[in-house]
């Protein structure tokens, strides 16, 4: 999940508690080339107040107007677009088909709780399968099924696993570390960066970065992670990266990087496998020296190259695929 997928349900949550009916559409399936993948989500009111997003803009602009119009069943069905279906005129820009589900929510209890399980798996709670009956108003959520498709269609049934949004959690404040949190918003992760030094910290902001004045370490020992989690230390300091991979290697993070020449990372992993007692199957968890070998220099190639690594492992893609 991403964390614009976390918007989406804050934003419904938002509406629904000032007492608005809201469509929440998820995309079921693609077929061809398309920007969205299943399990990605919109919401819309019929003001045409919407977050999220189903595809490149054409699609939306078309929904948000047919909502405008009420020409939408209330019950839970899916629209095709692309090829026949709801707007058979309209053809998608990239030549693929999209199938969504849409569903409309009434702002009461029920719709609460239901967001709130919602919001939960996406912050990394727990995994929540959503069970949604097609031609009825019928919905509930589920915990686990781990190993299960992001969304799995049968003919009058939809169930759509609901996860932990990609969170990058940066360890320290840094040029590069600026940099890794730009692209990591661009690139649709929950960013937060830990760093308790007024002197870097004051005057930082950033849209879409959430700033964290503890040391990274203790954030993580609070919980701040999970599976769906990266954890990059990026300050060339050992008092505050040590203690960061000393912790992160306990976390179910998918992936662990501290910055630094090569010298220094074998200097380093030397200090927190001795310091820590943790042992080599962890020890292996870190990426060190961290990122891509892209050649960088400047901070913004250096915050490049960390972050095509961690795009890399997060698809399941292995170095030799390179």
């Amino acid at each position: 999940m991403k964390n614009l997928d976390l918007q989406v349900i804050q934003q419904a949550l938002a509406w629904v508690d000032q007492g608005h009916s809201v469509w929440l559409c998820t995309v079921l399936a693609t077929f061809g080339s398309a920007p969205r993948g299943p399990g990605s989500l919109l919401v819309a009111r019929p003001t045409g107040a919407f977050c999220g997003s189903l595809s490149g803009g054409c699609v939306e602009e078309d929904f948000l107007e047919r909502l405008g119009r009420n020409e939408f069943a209330e019950h839970n069905h899916v629209v095709r677009y692309g090829e026949g279906g709801l707007a058979p005129s309209l053809a998608l820009p990239c030549g693929g088909i999209l199938d969504v589900l849409v569903e409309r929510f009434e702002p009461d209890c029920t719709t609460r709780e239901h967001f709130a399980v919602l919001l939960g798996a996406l912050q990394g709670r727990q995994l929540v399968v959503r069970h949604v009956t097609l031609g009825t108003a019928e919905r509930r959520n589920d915990t686990g099924a781990d190993g299960m498709a992001p969304v799995v269609v049968a003919a009058d049934h939809v169930r759509i696993r609901v996860g932990a949004a990609q969170r990058l959690l940066i360890a320290g404040l840094s040029p590069v570390a600026e940099f890794c949190a730009g692209f990591a918003v661009a690139l649709g992760f929950e960013v937060i960066v830990c760093d308790p030094r007024p002197e870097l910290t004051d005057g930082f902001t950033m849209a879409g970065v959430e700033l964290v004045k503890l040391f990274p370490a203790t954030y993580i020992a609070q919980g701040g992670c999970h599976a769906a989690t990266a954890i990059v230390a990026l300050t060339h300091d050992p008092r505050m990266d040590d203690l960061t991979l000393l912790e992160a290697v306990r976390t179910p993070a998918f992936y662990i990087g501290a910055m630094g020449s090569r010298r220094t990372s074998e200097k380093r992993m030397e200090r927190v496998q001795r310091i820590g007692g943790i042992g080599q199957q962890d020890l292996e968890r870190i990426h060190a020296p961290i990122g891509l070998k892209l050649g960088s220099k400047t901070p913004a190639e250096i915050a490049l190259a960390v972050m095509a690594d961690i795009v890399r492992v997060s698809n399941g893609v292995s170095r030799d695929q390179l």
